[in-house]
């Protein structure tokens, strides 16, 4: 079965061609696109390089095309990419505005290009629809509450393929098999052995989750990727009277003061030099003090959000650093764990420098109570699993 995985943003196109069958997974072909215009251009010139490769004879030899959709109102999970999802995606456009019009643009697109082709919509949401309500409700007014803000969490498909792939290093295959069947059979009542996992995805948008057996308890993100964690040019958390405040002060409108939030801080807000943490490494250790200041913001923070799923879950077997920073920065991995040995976390100095995107396994030593490892991510791969299973049980 040919699934084709499109990701897509306000101003690009990836894609990946999978060859799935009972959930084992053959990668065809890859491509992407950069300051698009127009995604019916992209959508045939993908087409024509997979014909002219060789893997396909048409547009009708994808079965199913998967989307990775960010946000929906009053939807989530994994559903039929259809007029449903359109405006549940409109409905969150304001949310998400770098994420949903895109999607529904390009959902539009394939549909008129590819009418025939099963499209499918896997909510990045879908991981945390079973995190209590205790750790997803804002203390709001409850006409704010039913407006549907709420902690949603993001990065659903990393996340999950962590949870996955991490209980399969740890050899605890029942989790594994939990985790692949989770979106079909729910959480349901898990009594054996305790798995807790801290899942670190860390890149131009970060993210730590708590995950018991499989499951997310949490994650640091919430109502929009806007929270959280210093992004790379988003501010991540922040005290809501600093808006009104620098909007009096500095004679700010809403839209400006969101504007520098959204476009202007994070990283580069604190750093002065780039939104690339490659950039502010180089540039801290030049001598950078601001870069070096928002290296310590960014390594504090994820702290501050593992040290919380720590507390929630009582204890980990297990951290995992995953995406860009997470799989290459040795420096940020070191200081999330430094001085933590009492906890029973001890770094492999030597594992750690040489582990680099691409590469996965442990760099904690052998006597560490907590495993520390790098897993590659793998969104594609749960997208195009979720997808073959819907098209398969539909």
């Amino acid at each position: 079965m040919n699934i084709l995985v499109a990701n897509l943003g306000s101003t690009s196109f990836k894609y990946r061609l999978i060859d799935m069958s009972d959930f084992n997974s053959t990668e065809l072909a890859s491509g992407g696109y950069e300051r698009v215009s127009d995604y019916i251009d992209c959508i045939e010139d993908m087409l024509e390089k997979l014909i002219g490769e060789g893997h396909l004879q048409s547009g009708e030899d994808i079965d199913a095309i998967g989307f990775k959709t960010v946000l929906g109102k009053d939807l989530s999970g994994c559903v039929e990419a259809d007029e449903q999802v359109l405006e549940a995606l409109n409905g969150f456009k304001e949310v998400a505005p770098a994420h949903n019009p895109a999607y529904a643009e390009g959902i539009r697109c394939f549909r008129e290009k590819l009418p025939n082709v099963k499209r499918v919509a896997l909510f990045e949401t879908a991981f945390f629809q079973w995190v209590t309500p205790g750790a997803s409700t804002y203390a709001l007014p409850k006409t704010w509450r039913e407006l549907g803000i709420q902690r949603f969490g993001f990065h659903g498909a990393s996340h999950k393929f962590i949870a996955e792939r991490s209980a399969e290093l740890l050899g605890n295959n029942h989790v594994a098999d939990r985790v692949r069947r989770l979106y079909a059979d729910g959480p349901g009542e898990y009594k054996e052995a305790s798995l807790r996992v801290i899942s670190c995805h860390l890149g131009g948008s970060s993210s730590v989750v708590g995950i018991n057996n499989g499951v997310a308890m949490g994650s640091s993100m919430g109502f929009s990727p806007q929270s959280g964690l210093p992004q790379n040019n988003r501010v991540g958390d922040l005290d809501s009277m600093a808006i009104p405040y620098v909007s009096k002060m500095l004679g700010l409108s809403v839209e400006e003061a969101e504007q520098q939030l959204t476009k202007e801080s994070g990283l580069l807000g604190l750093s002065g030099v780039s939104n690339d943490v490659r950039d502010i490494s180089e540039s801290a250790e030049s001598g950078n003090t601001n870069a070096q200041l928002a290296m310590d913001v960014l390594v504090d923070s994820i702290r501050h959000w593992a040290g919380s799923f720590f507390f929630r879950m009582g204890g980990a077997e297990a951290i995992v650093f995953t995406a860009g920073i997470g799989e290459n920065r040795t420096e940020i991995r070191a200081g999330v764990c430094a001085g933590l040995e009492s906890l029973g976390i001890r770094i492999d100095p030597e594992a750690n420098a040489k582990m680099t995107r691409g590469a996965e396994g442990f760099i904690s030593t052998p006597d560490s109570v907590i495993k520390v490892l790098v897993i590659p991510a793998n969104e594609e791969l749960v997208v195009a699993r979720e997808v073959y299973r819907k098209t398969h049980t539909a």
